[in-house]
């Protein structure tokens, strides 16, 4: 066993984990033997996650190698559910994707046109935020400097209202750039959100060159390793880590159950402890102030009809892996 280092793991593919150690030097590491089986059921090592490893350099070269021995309590992990194949699972239908551990902020990026928002795919993303345990969970409308909807502008406008933070930019014409260069300072942020949303662009004004330095990052290969395009963790000039996920297409929220979705809708959970019936589903029971608050438009329809779906969804998904 070589030496015994702090460190944190900057990228992960195909089961290799670099990991930025506290002497300063990146090492291309392993889970042992035991953190390997459990790894099979979830992702317990990922990007942002603190490892203990023992590091030590392949003889003869100047490659830092090293396996991870421990990893340390994360106070935030953004998941997503993923479906099991081969051995990964270990016999369930689904498991936990971890998308990032321990970001600091999470920063859900779509634009205002070419192409519109995807307010469902938003609503889920926002979900999970709630889920994860991230402190702070912004919203940024992109693109602004196109000819957009003016219903785009009256659909984010609902998000503001509710309590989130909302900002708007143009990575053309660099609006909203400072503002989001303050928000990044220090800790660990996540860029994710559907493709074509102009993420890179938006990276490369914050700091130049950072979004060709984040995609390089993420798909560096070393000989002998298959990798595919994964997410990546890149110190920032003014300090802290910024990570860019791959293009969101839909998600799958992770280990919740229908009963518990009004909790992650924080306008719906605002008004919940007011419905009559403590089990209350918010779909036709009487005196139920979540559909009250619909009809006084307190809560908007959308955000209603979105939190229908996915709790439909997930009780569908629950009684199929409960049967």
């Amino acid at each position: 066993m070589g030496d015994q280092l702090k460190g944190l793991i900057v990228k992960e593919q195909s089961g290799f984990y670099w990991v930025e150690a506290e002497d300063g030097n990146i090492y291309m590491c392993e889970l042992r033997g035991r953190l390997k089986e459990e790894a099979k059921a979830s992702d317990i090592a990922a990007i942002g996650d603190r490892a203990m490893i023992s590091a030590r350099r392949e003889e003869g070269t100047d490659v830092l190698m090293g396996a991870i021995e421990s990893l340390a309590p994360r106070h935030s992990v953004l998941s997503r559910a993923q479906r099991t194949t081969g051995k990964r699972g270990v016999g369930q239908a689904e498991r936990e994707q971890v998308v990032i551990a321990n970001a600091d902020r999470a920063l859900f990026v779509f634009a205002a046109a070419q192409p519109g928002p995807d307010l469902d795919i938003l609503d889920r993303l926002l979900v999970a935020g709630e889920k994860s345990g991230i402190a702070e969970l912004l919203i940024i409308l992109n693109k602004i400097d196109l000819d957009y909807a003016p219903e785009v502008e009256v659909a984010i406008a609902v998000y503001e209202r509710i309590g989130y933070r909302v900002i708007r930019a143009s990575a053309l014409n660099g609006d909203g750039v400072e503002e989001l260069h303050a928000a990044i300072k220090g800790g660990i942020s996540v860029f994710t959100g559907p493709s074509g949303v102009g993420k890179t662009s938006l990276l490369n004004r914050i700091q130049p060159g950072l979004g060709r330095q984040v995609k390089a990052v993420g798909r560096h290969s070393e000989e002998g390793v298959h990798t595919t395009r994964d997410s990546a963790l890149v110190r920032l000039d003014g300090g802290g880590y910024i990570a860019d996920t791959p293009g969101i297409r839909s998600i799958a929220v992770w280990d919740i159950e229908p009963d518990e979705l009004d909790a992650y809708y924080i306008d719906i959970a605002s008004q919940v402890l007011d419905c009559k019936f403590s089990n209350c589903t918010h779909t036709d029971e009487p005196d139920c102030a979540v559909q009250a608050a619909v009809n006084e438009g307190r809560i908007a329809a959308r955000r209603y009809r979105s939190y229908l779906e996915l709790r439909e969804e997930l009780r569908d998904t629950y009684i199929i892996y409960n049967r």
